[in-house]
């Protein structure tokens, strides 16, 4: 049996374990550490949570299985180069982490993709966009960020981020918000939790919101119907460029509201100009918390998908 090491980078945390060729995560094999906010300004903060993580696979008695190291990072990223640049962890911009962890692992092969695209691959391997030949798949959390599908296979483009929906600009001014104009900015969970205290909503996180989503407070359904609508212009924009035929969305904010993605498909149908991207169907994710070690593994076990 061949495994791979699955490693997912985020803003506040790094994660791996040891995922095999059918895409099961190994029993007790799967470990974490935080990074918190020190990491955006102390990038050897980052690097000894890589290191943790990375040494704790190894103690493990299926290590000897292990053929090569697969990589979703928060991006930007260069997979020429093998470095990220992550928007939120300044400190680490340009750290050479395909070299990084091939030193810390002792593995040859260590493949690199934005954290977006291994979501996408994963969905598309064993997820919701199982089957599909078109598709966007991405995630409403703390930011929003995806990857492409097309004709059956995962597009990273020329540096590796394309996907990148949450950075495409919807609007200059919303609502008079001039200084918010990209869909991560109108539609993730933090910007709308704020968007709705400014408005007079007593809550501040996300599960509160979504509580008051739930007993029909308005400033919530406002709120929520706000996000659906960023993203769902932004949808509207990728389906016209790409003719996509499915769009996955995952992420802890996009359980705020159980018709979030019938509101996100409701705003495309609204903001596309051409019927065939009207079209676009919104599914939920299927793979949940799992899909970004699943997809960072199956840069190892699924390269014809690349």
């Amino acid at each position: 049996m061949s495994l791979a090491l699955a490693i997912d980078l985020g803003g506040t945390k790094v994660e791996a374990a040891l995922v095999d060729e059918e895409g099961r995560i190994l029993a007790g094999t799967r470990t974490r550490e935080a990074t918190g906010a020190a990491a955006a300004s102390d990038r050897s903060v980052l690097e000894r949570a890589l290191s943790a993580v990375i040494a704790r696979c190894r103690a493990l008695p299926e290590w000897s299985q292990v053929t090569a190291a697969g990589i979703g990072s928060a991006g930007p990223i260069d997979i020429g180069a093998g470095t990220i640049a992550p928007i939120n962890l300044p400190a680490a911009h340009g750290m050479p982490i395909v070299a990084f962890v091939a030193e810390q692992s002792g593995l040859e092969n260590v493949a690199l993709r934005l954290d977006g695209t291994c979501i996408a691959l994963a969905e598309l391997w064993l997820g919701a966009a199982h089957g599909t030949s078109d598709a966007i798949v991405f995630v409403v959390s703390t930011g929003v960020g995806g990857g492409i599908v097309s004709g059956g296979r995962l597009v990273a483009g020329a540096s590796g981020n394309a996907g990148h929906i949450g950075q495409v600009v919807v609007s200059e001014i919303v609502d008079g918000d001039a200084a918010a104009s990209t869909v991560e900015q109108l539609a993730s969970g933090p910007h709308i939790v704020a968007w709705a205290r400014a408005q007079g909503w007593a809550g501040s996180t996300g599960e509160e919101l979504a509580d008051a989503y739930r007993r029909g407070d308005e400033l919530a359904r406002a709120a929520v119907a706000r996000s659906a609508r960023a993203i769902g212009v932004g949808l509207a924009g990728a389906a016209t460029l790409l003719d996509l035929e499915l769009a996955v969305v995952g992420g802890g904010f996009s359980f705020v509201a159980d018709d979030f993605t019938e509101q996100i498909e409701a705003s495309v149908r609204a903001a596309a100009v051409n019927a065939y991207a009207a079209n676009l169907r919104v599914v939920r994710a299927g793979l949940g918390g799992d899909a970004p070690l699943i997809g960072a593994a199956a840069l190892v076990h699924r390269s014809d998908l690349l």
